[in-house]
């Protein structure tokens, strides 16, 4: 629950400090145009347009003048005063101010009753009632007559508050941190604002907390770290959001992905490999082209290039209408069930550019995929078998500390309300039983059926989504799939999605900033640098890889003719595990100079000694 002060929640306090900067900005720059300045997770935003900073806007060394003008604000006292206006009043009010944002803000409340973007169907309630003809939507407008208004010193603002009573009530541990672009109601149609970002907190020691979290997260940010390890770019002339793997990064993509996999074959599962693309009605039969079509790439007309081409295809956004044709092809039993299938399938999706981060948000990334297919019976074990076993995977990679949703019904979906009570209440008895503390995410689940997400938390503290274990009673039903029964009738088998890991892109992501890119041995990418001291070393330190190797190491050699010292340095900087240092001392006494990260001189050891040592760190 967030803290408060003098009676305030936190949410309204940082909420007030966007009418202060925006007081602050006004003061400080002149004729401003205004357009929205809500709360966030941790703070608050405002986004603007400054006529006369033009395209270039505020620049980031402007912030600490912009944030001593609000403590000066905060000083003077100010009321923030709350005024109910007629809408007709309020439109001429923003009419004399210039502000055609709050203008355009009140048209649509107005004419649709609302100004918000509705999230689960991605259109706005302007873009759905401008088809008049349906009256039953139209009917279910509700008229706003009388709006919010909000002074605070010279700074008028379109709100519906909260806000405190006066400006002495409000904390002083905040800090502006961010400048940005941000287009004028997320659509890249609009003008482009600029979004001035601000955290707050009720004291002092929790916003210097935060701002430590922010250098840690800025320190390991996995798209600095992916370059400066040589893991892995993004090519402007390969586009946004696709990934190159350099070898190193391709090698520990490859140690995440084969353990996965080799848990999930000891666990009773098989693995299926299926095509990247498929004909255009696989997606309507499973739904996708019309509950997910905005996520999807434009289908590909085969046509255009060949007439003989019936059909259009399409790039594959999931992987579960594949599994399901392999679970048709031949006839299923009872006994066959619970019948698991997985594959690190590589899938497709369209993300806005705006939204692409790094790897933790791609257009093309591979799951850890696997589809279960159960009876009623079974379902309730495989859930609790799932959680255990997803748990367990995350565990494995260091991760100790978790959040857990369940997410229910979203308001655009497919199937029976008494199918969707059923697969809920089996997900919630799941996590009951396996004493799996949860809450509730109301309509975040996915067309086709609820879920149950993990969410687990890095070194810093930060939640990251990567587990989903989803029931869905619709596709089996849309697929017409069946099994037969110990009576030898043919039954519906229920149908679990999951992915583990989630996105392997993401996952590792979260690795590199979770470890700062200083992976344990096991994972690490190259494990062991074994650096000669001289030329003439070479050739022992080249026995030395050899046996190292042998042994099944990850092992580089470094024989440049960089002085020993710098070669060392840049091992360090590549947060290799050990170095390996061999000079003619070691070679005539067969021995190596062990180096380990985060530990530097381990002093001389045989070489049979420290394989015995790693091998135990390697399991």
């Amino acid at each position: 629950m967030p803290q408060k002060k003098k009676g305030y929640s936190l949410d309204t306090l940082r909420h007030s400090l966007a009418h202060v900067m925006a007081l602050a900005i006004l003061r400080l720059y002149g004729k401003v145009l205004f357009g929205v300045g809500p709360t966030i997770e941790d703070g608050f935003y405002y986004d603007v347009s400054i006529e006369k900073l033009g395209k270039a806007g505020i620049p980031l060394e402007d912030l600490p003048k912009i944030e001593k003008e609000m403590r000066q604000i905060i000083k003077e006292e100010i009321d923030f005063k709350k005024q109910e206006k007629p809408l007709k009043e309020a439109k001429e009010i923003f009419r004399k101010l210039g502000q055609k944002y709050k203008l355009e803000l009140l048209k649509d409340l107005e004419k649709y009753g609302t100004t918000k973007e509705n999230q689960k169907s991605k259109r706005t309630l302007r873009g759905v009632a401008s088809d008049y003809k349906n009256q039953k939507l139209k009917s279910k407008i509700k008229k706003v007559k009388a709006v919010t208004i909000y002074q605070t010193g010279e700074f008028i603002d379109l709100c519906r508050g909260p806000h405190v009573k006066n400006t002495k009530d409000l904390p002083v541990s905040f800090k502006l941190t961010k400048v940005s672009g941000a287009y004028w109601r997320g659509n890249e149609k609009n003008q482009m604002l600029q979004r001035i970002t601000g955290i707050a907190f009720n004291t002092k020691k929790e916003l210097k907390d935060y701002l430590f979290q922010l250098e840690e997260a800025e320190r390991r940010d996995h798209r600095v770290l992916g370059q400066k390890l040589d893991l892995f770019h993004l090519d402007d002339s390969l586009g946004p959001g696709l990934i190159l793997w350099h070898p190193k990064g391709a090698i520990l993509k490859r140690i995440v992905e084969n353990y996965a996999l080799n848990e999930y074959l000891k666990n009773g599962y098989q693995l299926v490999n299926t095509p990247h693309i498929a004909q255009l009605k696989l997606w309507e039969t499973s739904g996708h082209t019309g509950f997910y079509k905005d996520n999807m790439f434009p289908p590909m007309h085969l046509k255009e290039i060949n007439q003989e081409e019936k059909d259009d295809y399409q790039l594959k956004p999931m992987n579960c209408p594949f599994h399901i044709l392999i679970y048709k092809n031949q006839i299923r039993s009872y006994k066959d069930l619970p019948l698991r299938y997985t594959e690190l399938g590589t899938v497709y999706r369209y993300e806005r550019s705006g939204t692409l981060h790094g790897l933790a948000r791609v257009r093309g990334f591979t799951q850890d995929d696997a589809h279960i297919w159960c009876s009623l019976e079974q379902l309730d074990e495989e859930i609790k078998i799932l959680i255990k076993f997803s748990l367990k995977i995350l565990k494995h990679f260091g991760f100790t500390d978790f959040e857990v949703y369940l997410s229910t019904r979203p308001e655009k979906a497919v199937g029976s309300l008494k199918n969707w009570q059923k697969a809920t209440e089996a997900l919630e008895k799941a996590l009951k039983e396996e004493k799996v503390k949860y809450q509730f995410d109301k309509g975040g689940g996915v067309f086709y059926g609820p879920k149950i997400d993990i969410k687990l938390k890095d070194a810093i503290g930060r939640s990251w989504q990567c587990t989903t274990i989803q029931v869905d009673f619709n596709l089996p039903e849309r697929f017409e799939m069946f099994y037969i029964d110990k009576n030898g009738k043919k039954q519906q088998p229920i149908m679990i999605h999951r992915a583990l890991l989630g996105s392997i892109e993401r996952f590792m992501a979260v690795l590199i900033e979770h470890y700062a890119g200083e992976f344990p041995f096991w994972l690490a990418p190259v494990q062991i640098e074994v650096l000669p001291v001289l030329e003439k070393n070479i050739k022992y330190a080249q026995k030395i890889k050899q046996e190292l190797e042998n042994n099944g190491f990850r092992v580089e050699l470094n024989s440049s003719d960089e002085t020993l010292s710098k070669r060392i340095r840049e091992a360090e900087i590549q947060k290799i595990p050990y170095i390996l240092v061999v000079g003619g001392k070691e070679e005539k006494n067969k021995t190596i100079a062990v180096r380990k990260r985060g530990k530097g001189d381990l002093g001389t050891m045989e070489l049979e000694k420290l394989i015995k040592q790693l091998t135990a760190c390697n399991l």
